[in-house]
This record gives structure tokens, C-alpha cells and sequence, in this order.
């Protein structure tokens, strides 16, 4: 081989590596991290005389579909409600939306309406001084909370170390309302474990989340991914840590078609470039675990796509030459996204079709990143959100 092919096959075999690391051999290596260094967080037990003041802020757009039901599970809480106020931000809503809370008044619903939309870092950023709780639920006018949730949550505040908590989101299927959870959430949720048990939780889950009031700074307006960003950026000023509480639980339907699935994975990955401008000092390897999960969990993740053209591009050009192990990797490369793309019509099933949902998951995933990373290149992807379409909204449109 000459020195090009030795270095086109490095950079072919350094991808492959890059690529199996992120997605099976990290999630190995932090089970086993998790377990030799980290700790389960003893879980708080708090009293009815120690529950602080909290606010649950909906930032919402254009819901009227949603919001009533979503202000019904909020007032459903169990929590004093002389200590909990419910407050929705309304983003230039068009719709019914701002009447609709509006009727709640009575039941203690505040309605903060934003006549211009900006897009949810600025309702966030105009809405938290209005407050009144020391601390503030973050959620989502498509997400309903277990009665518990609160409490829950704000039971690990108690340790003035604690600056955010995240709960657990449940996917629930559209259609039956039964637990819809893919392997890779499931896969997402047990990363989120071994994280917790290390100290070194990324983010939290938009729909269900707590953070001190004190401890919120603005953020830009531009902020694609605020509920990965805002708990991060509180943990970089302050070094307060950040909580998983796997029994403060949310559930929330998921996207009833592959367009809106792939629309919402864009935008993450759009945010998710975007991130890294923002919280590059938790690569300092001073910071820890941390250091080590932003690394390996987010920024290789986020890589992948470029890792997969690199395995592509480099398979190709050593082909040439007696090589047929190139030749079968190639074919496999290849094999497998034709066989992300059949997975597409077919509908989900059990053993060979499972494997084909996978591939085709693995494949959707990266192409969403890529479709992310030009969107926040160009710069063509604003902080204000689109809604996804629920099921009964998409039903509606269709009769």
C-alpha cells in the first residue's frame, strides 16, 4: 500500500471506530464508570411544611387544540395550591389560545401574552422575572404531568448544591395512549441513568424540568435547544449539579408521522452545533465526568454523519487494488441504507423488521443531524419553534 492508501485506510477504520464508540462503546463504558465510581443520589424525603414556592411555565404557540387540557393536569398537581401558580407565555399566539387561559383566571392561571412572536428563549427570558416561585417546572403544552411530578422534583432542592432537576418523559402512542417508548429512548433514558449516578446529567428533557429560579440567566434569543442549554449554563456559572429523578414523570405523545419526527430531530441537531459555542468550557477536563459525557455522548454523536460520509467516501477509494474486504464493507455500507429506506414502508414488527426500524432509526437520525448542521450553518434555522402536529389535529385535516 502506498502512503495515500495507509492514510485513506486510517481515516477509514479511525470513522468506523469513532462511530461504534459513540453509539455502543460509550454506553458500555459509562455502565461500567457508573458502577465503579458513581453513587445512587439518596432521594430526599421532604414534608409538607418544607415545600418551597413553585411556578409551572408553559411557553406556548398557537395551542388552542391543547391548552385546556394541559391547564387541567396542571391544576390537577398535588401540591399546596397557596405555594404552586400555573403561568402560560403566550408567543404571538394567533389563535384561541390566549382566551382560553384567560377563562382559568379564577383557578389562579396567570396568561403572560406576548403579542410578537420571538420564539421560546425570549418568552423564557421575559416570563422568568414575572414569577413568583423560588422554583420554576418547565413544560410543554403537549405534556401531562403525573399528579406527583412536583413534589417529586422539587424534593431534591433540599440540597442547596442541587441547581436543576430533570424528570423522566414517557412516549405515549398517539392513537391508544399506551406506552410508546422505541429502544433508543429507552437506550437515552438508561444513558441519562449512569450520567445521574456520575454527577454529570446533560441537559434535561423539555417536557418535564425544575431549575432555581436564582440560578436562570437569559439566554440568547436565538436558543434552538433551551432545555439543554439553560441547566448547563447554570451548572458553568455556579457548578451547582444537575439531577435525574426517574420517578417525577411526564408523558407526551409522540410525532404521528415520519415528517414531523424528522423535522423535530433537525431542529435539535440544529441546536445541538448551535450548543457548542455556548458551553465549550465543559470540555475543560477539570470539570470532570462532565468533561467526558459532553464529549462522548454529545459532540461524537453530533459528528456521526460526517463520521458515516467519511466511512463512505473512503470505503470508495479503496476499492481500487486487490482489496475485497473493502469490497464487502462497501456492500454492507450500502446494504444497510437500502435497507433504511424499505424499513420506511414497512410497519413496525418483530425480529428481521424490528432490525430494519433500527437501521432505519440509526440512518433518519443522522441524516436529521446533517439536515441540522446546514440549517445552523446558514443560519436558517430560528428560535422560534413550529408546532408538531398531534394526531387528532392531522386526523382533522384529513376527513
Amino acid at each position: 500500500m502506498t502512503s495515500l492508501d495507509v492514510a485513506v485506510a486510517s481515516c477509514f477504520w479511525a470513522c468506523l471506530a469513532l462511530i461504534v464508540y459513540a453509539y455502543a462503546g460509550y454506553p458500555l463504558m459509562i455502565w461500567g464508570l457508573s458502577r465503579l465510581f458513581g453513587r445512587p443520589a439518596e432521594v430526599p424525603d421532604l414534608g409538607e411544611v418544607d415545600l418551597p414556592p413553585v411556578s409551572l411555565l408553559i411557553a406556548a404557540y398557537n395551542e388552542e387544540a391543547e391548552i385546556e387540557d394541559r391547564l387541567r393536569n396542571a391544576l390537577a398537581m398535588d401540591y399546596p395550591r397557596e405555594r404552586f401558580e400555573v403561568v402560560v407565555g403566550s408567543d404571538g399566539s394567533t389563535d384561541a389560545t390566549a382566551r382560553i387561559v384567560r377563562r382559568y383566571a379564577d383557578r389562579g392561571v396567570r396568561l403572560l401574552d406576548y403579542e410578537q412572536r420571538r420564539g421560546k428563549a425570549s418568552v423564557l427570558n421575559a416570563a422568568f422575572p414575572e414569577l413568583r416561585g423560588e422554583i420554576v417546572l418547565l413544560s410543554d403544552a403537549n405534556t401531562h404531568n403525573d399528579p406527583q411530578a412536583a413534589r417529586k422534583l422539587v424534593r431534591w432542592f433540599r440540597d442547596p448544591g442541587v441547581g436543576a432537576v430533570c424528570g423522566r418523559l414517557v412516549l405515549t402512542d398517539p392513537a391508544t395512549g399506551r406506552n410508546a417508548d422505541s429502544l433508543y429512548w429507552k437506550y437515552e433514558t438508561f444513558l441519562k441513568r449512569c450520567e445521574g449516578r456520575l454527577g454529570a446529567l446533560l441537559g434535561a428533557n423539555g417536557a418535564i424540568y425544575a431549575i432555581r429560579k436564582e440560578l436562570y440567566a437569559p439566554i440568547p434569543a436565538e436558543t434552538i435547544v433551551d432545555d439543554f442549554v439553560i441547566p448547563l449554563l447554570a451548572r458553568v456559572r455556579t457548578g451547582c449539579s444537575i439531577v435525574y429523578d426517574c420517578e417525577a414523570v411526564a408523558r407526551e405523545e409522540t410525532p404521528p408521522d415520519v415528517g414531523s419526527e424528522f423535522h423535530r430531530r433537525s431542529r435539535i441537531g440544529a441546536g445541538g452545533f448551535q450548543s457548542i459555542g455556548m458551553l465549550w468550557r465543559l470540555l475543560d477536563p477539570r470539570r470532570g465526568w462532565v468533561a467526558f459525557t459532553f464529549l462522548s455522548h454529545k459532540i461524537l454523536r453530533w459528528l456521526c454523519p460526517f463520521f458515516l460520509l467519511g466511512l463512505l467516501a473512503s470505503n470508495v477509494a479503496l476499492l481500487a487494488g486487490d482489496r475485497p474486504l473493502y469490497r464487502y464493507l462497501l456492500l454492507g455500507q450500502v446494504s444497510s441504507f437500502l435497507a433504511s429506506l424499505l424499513a420506511a414502508f414497512v410497519p413496525a414488527g418483530r425480529g428481521p423488521l424490528k432490525l430494519l426500524r433500527l437501521a432505519a432509526m440509526f440512518t433518519g437520525m443522522n441524516a436529521a443531524l446533517l439536515v441540522g448542521f446546514w440549517r445552523w450553518l446558514w443560519g436558517t434555522q430560528k428560535g422560534a419553534w413550529r408546532r408538531t402536529a398531534r394526531l387528532a389535529e392531522a386526523n382533522g385535516a384529513a376527513r
